[in-house]
């Protein structure tokens, strides 16, 4: 698997190692064998620009998948777009750890690449579960 981690955020730190590990770890569990995911981690400026350009949406999100490429048969190819300004706010307002909060959305970004939807209710729920479960197996790995 081919899991790359970028930085482009000014004031913020990532372990970039971290974040491979992580995301292969969830890809793992997924049952993909065959992927390259970049995780890019940006600001509030940038996000808003991406989410204003690709979905319409004038405001900065907490995190972006794009899928890439066609999956069948191929590997899953994609980026995810980590905003680590709503990180940290979120992280204070569902009282968290910042490191815990960027886990959890760059778990939720590889989820939508795999294919999982939260756009219900019950589906939130379920991807809320399935990342408190990807949340405590990378604990319980390092």
């Amino acid at each position: 698997m081919d899991v790359r981690s970028f930085n482009v955020h000014r004031r913020r730190r990532v372990r970039h190692a971290e974040v491979r590990k992580l995301v292969r770890l969830v890809l793992r569990h997924e049952r993909i064998r065959s992927a390259a995911v970049n995780v890019v981690f940006v600001d509030d400026a940038k996000m808003k620009d991406l989410n204003g350009t690709y979905l319409r949406h004038w405001y900065a999100t907490d995190v972006l998948s794009f899928p890439l490429g066609e999956r069948s048969p191929g590997p899953l190819e994609g980026e995810v777009y980590v905003n680590l300004d709503q990180a940290l706010r979120q992280s204070r307002e569902y009282r968290a750890t910042f490191a815990e909060e960027k886990r959890r959305l760059v778990i939720h970004g590889v989820l939508h690449l795999a294919g999982h939807d939260d756009g219900t209710a019950a589906r939130r729920r379920a991807m809320a579960s399935r990342e408190d479960s990807y949340l405590a197996r990378f604990a319980r790995a390092r």
